[in-house]
């Protein structure tokens, strides 16, 4: 789907309910054993995704900045607005990289590749983020030691003993399970809500 489309009374309608499923998506979270339970994961990019498989990679960023500004609106932010910057960032990287790598070449097999090489850019995107910007952020901002958060990975995983293999260890798991739970229920979906989509 072109720029122009995109931006249609109808795009930009499709785009407004696709993010608003993605924020009541986001309600049903919680954490993974193989990372600190402030890591929380939603299925909200399985919307985003529909969204990018059915009109391309700019609609699927337009969708998760939206669903995180509504997601701030109707619930707030319990992470000084960290956690949603990350949440946009790191979400918007996975469903592009999947959507542009789709739509060059529609078929089944693309889209296999595209979540593949989206989960891949989300687990390293993810870990560099994280330790350059967002754990130390939130570190400043709810004024808890590095050592602290780095003791809660240490707790799950006995190789984590800095920032560093904090991401690695925790991080990048997590962000790869999450993208492997986000593409297999994309995939069985995309199909039977695609006419939908097309509209």
């Amino acid at each position: 789907m072109n720029t122009k489309t995109v931006f249609s009374p109808k795009g930009m309608a499709k785009i407004g309910i696709l993010s608003g499923l993605a924020v009541v998506l986001m309600l049903f979270e919680f954490p993974l054993p193989i990372a600190p339970s402030f890591y929380k994961l939603d299925f909200s990019e399985l919307a985003v995704l529909l969204g990018g498989f059915s009109m391309g990679p700019m609609a699927a960023v337009m969708i998760e900045a939206l669903k995180n500004i509504l997601n701030v609106i109707f619930t707030g932010s319990g992470t000084a607005y960290v956690g949603e910057f990350a949440n946009f960032a790191i979400g918007a990287l996975f469903t592009a990289t999947a959507s542009a790598i789709y739509h060059h070449n529609k078929s089944k097999k693309s889209a296999i590749i595209g979540m593949a090489v989206g989960t891949v850019v989300m687990a390293a995107a993810g870990a560099i983020v994280n330790a350059l910007v967002m754990l130390p952020m939130y570190s400043t901002l709810y004024n808890m030691p590095m050592d602290v958060i780095i003791g809660m990975g240490s707790a799950i995983c006995s190789w984590i003993e800095d920032i560093w293999t904090f991401c690695l260890f925790a991080v990048v798991p997590f962000n790869i399970v999450k993208g492997i739970i986000i593409s297999i229920l994309t995939a069985l979906i995309y199909k039977h809500v695609s006419p939908i989509l097309h509209r």
